[in-house]
């Protein structure tokens, strides 16, 4: 695939923090659980929250198929897809210099509509999974008509960039003899106790893929 670094993608503010290799932009679609698609109908501007799944060089997204979203990325808008991952608090000294460590991808592209049977079934497993590792296995498929009811769109991830804050605070020099704590507060999504459905089997064992279920990552990466 080309570069996806492009005038576009190209980070202009905190330059230092641009980051353009497959390698961490891949990381962070897979690690977050919502995508933001933002797009443009009739001039006016939208941002829409979605749940989305990576495979290879494509996002896939999904919904029903009288979404306004769909409906008019099916028609070759020009979309723009965010996604943020929260790893800190930054305490500084000063007002002025509180800020979040972070990772974030953007994605602009147009979207084309998923048609053939074969790759939007793939598609709803790569979905499912992308919130629990091989879950797709354990339920039940998509029926012919939930199928028709949904509209799947790819996204080829060809003009990206990624940009990333890692560390502690960057005071102004004089503010370092200020005496108030200053530091990273890290942050992390945790997953609770699974809480059986109400109408679950009595004895349905919690599968191992929910029991042990983490989506945090390594201290080191966050500080």
């Amino acid at each position: 695939m080309a570069d996806p670094k492009t005038p576009r993608t190209t980070v202009t503010r905190q330059r230092d923090r641009g980051r353009y290799d497959r390698d961490t932009i891949n990381a962070i679609v897979d690690e977050a659980l919502i995508c933001h698609v933002g797009f443009s109908v009739n001039g006016q501007p939208y941002v829409i929250p979605t749940t989305h799944a990576r495979v290879g060089d494509h996002l896939y997204i999904h919904g029903s198929v009288g979404s306004r979203m769909l409906k008019n990325m099916k028609q070759g808008i020009p979309v723009c897809v965010t996604i943020t991952l929260l790893d800190g608090l930054v305490l500084a000294r000063s007002a002025f210099h509180h800020s979040m460590n972070y990772r974030s991808a953007v994605i602009l592209g147009v979207a084309q509509e998923v048609t053939g049977e074969d790759e939007k079934r793939s598609a709803f497993n790569a979905l499912v999974n992308h919130v629990v590792p091989g879950r797709s296995a354990d339920v039940r498929a998509a029926d012919a008509q939930e199928l028709k009811a949904t509209s799947v769109l790819r996204l080829i991830i060809e003009e990206a960039s990624a940009k990333v804050r890692r560390g502690p605070p960057i005071d102004a020099e004089e503010d370092y003899a200020l005496t108030c704590w200053a530091g990273v507060l890290p942050l992390q999504l945790m997953a609770g106790h699974p809480i059986d459905d109400p109408r679950l089997e009595f004895g349905t064992p919690v599968p191992s893929a929910v029991a042990t279920y983490r989506r945090q990552r390594p201290p080191s990466d966050i500080d």
